[in-house]
């Protein structure tokens, strides 16, 4: 920046009132010796010098200087206070001291010296420029129960359209001038800046038209799903300017270093990471907690301060549940027809966002509980919230019916009939029969006949219903046979042929029992006849005849012959 640009946009700061110092051909002369500035903006302090020019007579060194240390005069660029803040410029006999980011501190008097190559040719500029920094205020010129006029002042003069407000520090983009009408609705605090110099806010004023101090909770208890995120909300309004305010729980703060005093939630570890405050809109907090844990079931309840007062953190908030998830999807039965809604035990809090599944597949557009569509008996669904799926709801499929024993149904015999159906599905069953006209029998999977008899015969259907439809089996015809002469002919001799068995097998073991008999008789050994004489041998052949009669070992007929 040229020193021409920079003198022009400090006439918001200098009073132009010439001083001349100077003798014996030494002078200096101040563009003011006196300069107003605000707080945390930039200043130029200017001056001009003249010296005894000789040939032997040259300017060593110019610089400015507000206290001496050890006897010397310290140069303000070497000054640890003024570090990084301080330029000393100087061209052509003009030297300008530039300050950027004035404090209070800097309210001093500024002296400009000037040393020659000669010893003792040294001057000090008197009686310098006295520099004074001071504050923006905020001030209320007038007010009535529903608006008020602000002023925003210092002590400098401050020419006008050169001015930046803010309402509760955001930046009100139509306001340039030094006066703002503002609204008493709500409590809102208010500060001014230079325009240029934003970041040198004035201190806030609190504006309000209200009477009193509040905090209202915006529910009394709220329940949510393990690992979800949770919103617990409150309004609050106060008669002066709020200067704290925070989340705390009742149960976490007697556990902290100090019992009677309320822990803020944001700086406690148990929920490091995890909290969020939330300010929407204004007059309103919201607490937000994610992943919820079973020890984050309590109560949560919101505080503040101003300069004169502290709301009571004995008063009632907000109660937490935290609960294992259940997610369902249920069937709700309209006259133009049923649709699906995604539930759970947890009332969800805001404004959920669910995801829907047909057929596993997503229905896309669809993020409300309800599902714009109508069920379709013949599909199965399922909604996801907040990354958990509930288990799908399944239509009835269709059923048919299963017979035992098959084939022909003999009167008197026993039948079974089962109607077999998706068992997920969750469906309740009802039997049919037609014959002629349509009979409703009983419920349930099976329809069972003990003695079946021939007026049972007919056509058997059954239906499989839950609440996402009803669908009815294919017909069976069941024709019950009435019994037959031959039939009882064939059990007649089939008595007589299981009678006489028996007696068959008596008869042929008797017979067996004598033939046994018999040949046991048969088979007894021959008596000996001993002869008063010797035998006659003189017939070989009778010998031979007698030998074979006996019953002797094979070795003595051997020896015989």
């Amino acid at each position: 920046m040229s020193l021409k640009a920079a003198a022009s946009g400090l006439v918001v700061f200098l009073l132009s009132v010439q001083v001349v110092q100077g003798q014996d051909g030494w002078g200096v002369t101040y563009s003011s010796t006196e300069i107003c500035a605000v707080k945390g903006s930039t200043v130029e302090i200017r001056c001009s010098y003249t010296y005894p020019k000789s040939s032997v007579t040259t300017v060593e060194k110019t610089f400015w200087f507000t206290k001496q240390k050890d006897g010397k005069r310290v140069d303000l660029t070497t000054d640890s206070e003024y570090a990084g803040r301080v330029e000393d410029l100087c061209e052509n006999n003009i030297c300008t001291l530039r300050i950027r980011n004035l404090t209070e501190s800097d309210s001093v008097k500024y002296k400009f010296r000037i040393i020659t190559n000669q010893a003792g040719r040294k001057y000090v500029g008197s009686p310098g420029v006295t520099l004074s920094v001071t504050d923006l205020s905020v001030q209320v010129e007038s007010k009535d129960p529903s608006s008020a006029n602000l002023k925003c002042q210092s002590s400098c003069y401050l020419p006008d359209n050169d001015y930046v407000w803010y309402k509760n520090r955001e930046k009100i983009q139509t306001a340039t001038s030094s006066s703002l009408q503002v609204d008493l609705s709500f409590l809102d605090s208010y500060s001014c800046a230079l325009k240029g110099y934003e970041d040198s806010l004035s201190p806030s004023v609190c504006v309000t038209g209200r009477d009193s101090n509040t905090v209202t909770s915006i529910q009394g208890s709220i329940c949510a799903p393990k690992g979800s995120s949770v919103d617990i909300s409150c309004t609050y309004s106060s008669n002066e300017c709020i200067t704290s305010k925070f989340w705390f729980s009742p149960e976490r703060s007697h556990q902290g270093q100090n019992p009677s005093q309320p822990e803020d939630l944001s700086k406690d570890s148990q929920y490091a990471g995890r909290v969020q405050i939330l300010e929407t809109e204004r007059g309103r907090s919201t607490l937000r907690i994610s992943d919820l844990r079973d020890s984050d079931s309590a109560q949560y309840r919101f505080k503040f301060k101003t300069t004169g007062f502290e709301w009571g953190s004995d008063l009632p908030g907000t109660t937490l549940t935290v609960t294992e998830r259940d997610l369902e999807v249920q069937v709700i039965k309209s006259s133009s027809g049923q649709k699906l809604v995604c539930l759970s035990s947890c009332l969800l809090t805001g404004h959920p966002t669910f995801v829907w599944y047909k057929n596993e597949t997503k229905i896309q557009g669809e993020t409300s509980a309800s599902p714009g569509e109508y069920v379709d008996s013949a599909n199965n669904y399922s909604c996801v919230y907040d990354g958990y799926r509930s288990r799908p709801v399944y239509g009835p499929k269709l059923p048919f019916v299963l017979m035992s024993p098959s084939g022909d149904i003999i009167e008197g015999s026993s039948v079974t009939l089962t109607c077999s159906s998706d068992e997920k599905t969750g469906a309740n069953y009802t039997w049919y029969k037609k014959s002629g006209n349509v009979t409703s029998l009983n419920k349930g999977p099976q329809l069972f006949f003990s003695s079946i008899q021939s007026s049972d015969s007919g056509e058997y259907f059954c239906s499989a219903e839950n609440e996402q439809g009803r669908r009815t089996s294919e017909k069976v015809f069941i024709n019950v046979k009435d019994t037959s002469p031959m039939t009882v002919n064939i059990t007649r001799f089939s008595v007589v042929v299981l009678v006489l068995i028996p007696l068959l097998l008596v008869c042929l073991w008797m017979r067996k029992k004598k033939t046994v008999s018999s040949t046991s008789e048969a088979n007894e050994p021959i008596e000996t006849v001993e002869l008063e004489s010797g035998p006659d041998y003189t017939n070989l052949s009778d010998l031979n005849m007698v030998s074979a009669e006996q019953t002797e070992e094979p070795e003595e007929q051997e020896d015989l012959v």
